[in-house]
């Protein structure tokens, strides 16, 4: 097995919102804001070549939509998706499966794209892969409740369904070794109902990607809860389970989120579990 990091491009959004009751004069010890009080951040995906399986975890916003709903989002950097996957000698057409930890569109945008120059219709934008999601998740998308609704869009979810590309991935952690052979998924509904972060055997190393289970290193602390969270409480019990579990088996978190750590590892403090070191997964 081979993991390879896919950068997508950054984006800013408000350093409130990620941090929720957390107050700036703490936050911004880690997360820098500029004079709009936007924080910059990752959308980095991760790319697991296993055997004849070429699987892609998130897309990042993707590149359809249009100027008016991008000005908020502030997108910058020069890498995109088919830029990363090029620099690592793959194409859209090689990817085989794609791993959609939520379909918020930060993170699921990229699966989608215009069919035509006209854009008059849409298509899944890598056309020899599955999609991977779950029931439970794509029904809280496809009937949002107010809170998510703007973050949850039709054109990112929708055509997977129609393209008969679309797969569900079980709840029985039994049967998700049947799907993925070196791969276990840890469900949270903090965030959003049955986010997935995968967990995957590699090298003697376990890697967490955890998607908007923990954006940042500086999200560590229990209470350093996104405000976009739909259960703040839950999040929290949440990230002390999945926390502890990483200190205690020394499991690395790949972040796809913090703009300058790609991955970190945590340890067990009197205050708690506390950040140990930061690593470039090429470091493994």
């Amino acid at each position: 097995m081979k993991l390879h990091v896919i950068e997508t491009g950054n984006f800013k959004l408000d350093g409130g919102a990620m941090f929720g009751v957390v107050p700036k004069s703490l936050w911004q010890r880690t997360n820098p804001a500029d004079s709009k009080n936007l924080c910059d951040w990752a959308m980095r995906c991760l790319l697991i070549e296993d055997g004849d399986r070429l699987m892609l975890v998130d897309t990042g916003i993707g590149e359809k939509q249009d100027e008016n709903f991008l000005r908020h989002y502030y997108l910058h950097g020069d890498l995109t998706l088919d830029l990363s996957l090029r620099a690592k000698g793959f194409s859209r057409n090689d990817i085989t499966d794609i791993f959609l930890t939520h379909l918020h569109f930060d993170h699921c945008g990229g699966a989608i794209e215009w069919g035509d120059t006209e854009r008059t219709y849409l298509q899944p934008a890598f056309k020899n892969a599955k999609f991977w999601s779950n029931e439970q998740h794509w029904l809280w998308a496809t009937e949002p409740n107010a809170r998510e609704k703007a973050s949850f869009l039709k054109e990112n979810i929708l055509p997977l369904q129609e393209s008969g590309q679309l797969n569900f991935i079980t709840k029985e952690a039994q049967l998700t070794r049947n799907i993925f052979e070196n791969i276990d998924v840890f469900f949270a509904d903090g965030h959003t109902e049955s986010q997935m972060i995968p967990i995957i055997d590699y090298k003697s190393h376990k890697i967490a990607f955890m998607a908007d289970l923990l954006p940042s290193v500086g999200h560590i602390p229990l209470p350093y809860v996104m405000g976009y969270d739909t259960r703040p409480l839950l999040t929290m019990d949440e990230k002390k389970l999945f926390l502890n579990k990483c200190a205690d088996e020394e499991i690395i978190m790949f972040l796809e989120h913090d703009s300058v750590n790609q991955c970190c590892t945590v340890k067990h403090t009197e205050k708690g579990v506390r950040l140990d070191k930061t690593l470039l997964l090429s470091d493994l």
